[in-house]
């Protein structure tokens, strides 16, 4: 799913991304299992692309900053519609990592996450094409978040 661009600091990976509040929210999975349907939807409730299919993404510090590729800057793919012009960021945190599946464990364990250029990102996986797919995501950033202001 990764494919590096030449240094540890940098990675361009098969994903996609969007913007919740200026945080950022990374969703991987196999073609097919709805990253873009999801985004879509996230937009459509007030997210912002950062990007569709690939998205860049580069270590600075703790931090690691989302962003598209230049080819792809502003573009999401919407199934029967084909590709669609929206606005979209660069350079946005990351702060949660959503893995999906078509069958995601109904009580995952707490705390989840995993390393990313060396950083350690929440993380939790969702079925993209459940109804409330959209809302879980937000719910997860919004704990992730909430998490990181307690500390």
């Amino acid at each position: 799913m990764t494919s590096k661009t030449g240094d540890d600091d940098r990675a361009t990976i098969h994903a996609t991304a969007v913007a919740i509040a200026g945080a950022g929210l990374l969703i991987r999975g196999k073609s097919g299992l709805g990253k873009s349907d999801l985004a879509l939807r996230l937009v459509d409730r007030g997210a912002t692309l950062v990007s569709d299919d690939q998205v860049d993404i580069r270590r600075e510090g703790q931090n690691l900053l989302l962003s598209p590729p230049t080819s792809l800057a502003g573009k999401l793919e919407v199934r029967a519609l084909g590709i669609c012009e929206c606005d979209h960021v660069s350079d946005v945190a990351l702060k949660l990592i959503i893995d999906l599946k078509e069958h995601p464990d109904r009580f995952p364990m707490d705390r989840q996450s995993m390393f990313l250029l060396g950083i350690k990102v929440p993380s939790c996986t969702l079925n993209a094409m459940e109804a409330s797919a959209a809302i879980k995501a937000e719910w997860a950033l919004h704990r992730i978040m909430q998490g990181a202001t307690e500390s």
